[in-house]
């Protein structure tokens, strides 16, 4: 099912889940042992990140260095299947950009749309760890909206190969990402929101936002769209604060703001537990007011603290 059509026919509110592929070389049981206890509250979907690949120089045996490409996360589309699978749950994967080109991921759309895939999640992706700036690959695309256009290709039937002709047409529904406090590199939030609103009128079906700890920057940014005429459902991403080192760590890498009395809290703590607790008790009256505000899905980035979000749900549900 879609996740538009979750969202329409859904009675109460949806819980969504986001996680990371485990490293290559790792088990996929590091996922199960990591869902099992959160699939208690029956999440409607799952997202599944994407890597790109790093450049890493490695040094040979005559002293010289080569420069070798290694994906450190692979697997996101059989991790896919897997919880389909497993789980009987939607599995959403992201797909990205940076280090891709458009043959590559017309490909993955065609294997997803194999394995009854009925969602995607289209970002354009970081810049790669050597790069300060974003680089395309040279037979990729720039920008999330072109990722868009060749998902919504793909829908219509339209191939890279020009001579395919009465092509298979998929049926994704396509997510993008909304940014609350903006993106880091867009001058401004209207200016951020005028590009969400092309992702949206090329056929973008939804918005998933990057993860906020102060609730006023998501009404502010519904407020904002809906003036700007972006009428998809947009959902709030969530995450736990559960470290004095998050402090600083999550501002400088998702350029969002730790409210002074979260931060207060935090470096009141005086051991881990101590730190899990004030991110579980910061998350949880998040998540009431947002459900006192009749938002239609709590999405979750699960990654490192998957107790806490039980914790969490468990007071909620």
């Amino acid at each position: 099912m879609k996740v538009t059509e979750h969202i329409a026919q859904a009675k109460e509110p949806i819980i969504s889940l986001e996680i990371l592929p485990p490293t290559k070389g790792k088990s996929i049981e590091s996922i199960y042992s990591h869902l099992d206890p959160l699939m208690e509250f029956k999440p409607a979907f799952i997202n599944v990140t994407y890597h790109r690949a790093e450049q890493v120089y490695k040094k040979r045996a005559d002293g010289n260095f080569e420069r070798v490409e290694i994906r450190k996360r692979p697997g996101t589309v059989g991790i896919c299947a897997a919880l389909m699978n497993k789980y009987k749950v939607e599995a959403i994967p992201h797909l990205i950009c940076g280090g891709f080109s458009k043959e590559e991921t017309e490909n993955a759309l065609i294997d997803l749309h194999f394995l009854g895939v009925k969602n995607v999640l289209a970002l354009r992706g970081d810049a790669a760890a050597n790069e300060k700036f974003f680089t395309p690959h040279p037979n990729g695309h720039r920008y999330a909206e072109d990722l868009v256009k060749q998902v919504i290709s793909l829908n219509q039937g339209k191939y890279l190969e020009e001579d395919i002709m009465d092509g298979v047409k998929t049926d994704f529904c396509i997510g993008v990402a909304g940014y609350p406090e903006k993106h880091f590199e867009a001058p401004n939030l209207d200016t951020d929101i005028y590009y969400l609103k092309r992702k949206i009128e090329l056929g973008a079906d939804y918005v998933t936002s990057q993860m906020f700890f102060n609730n006023k920057h998501f009404y502010n940014y519904l407020d904002r769209c809906k003036e700007h005429g972006v009428n998809v459902p947009i959902m709030p991403g969530l995450k736990p604060l559960t470290s004095k080192r998050q402090l600083t760590m999550i501002p400088s890498i998702f350029n969002v703001e730790v409210p002074v009395e979260l931060c207060n809290e935090m470096l009141k703590a005086k051991t881990e537990a101590d730190c899990d607790q004030v991110g579980t008790e910061w998350l949880l009256e998040q998540c009431r007011d947002l459900l006192r505000n009749k938002v239609p899905v709590l999405h979750f980035y699960t990654l490192g603290k998957p107790k806490v979000i039980y914790n969490v749900l468990k007071q909620l549900f």
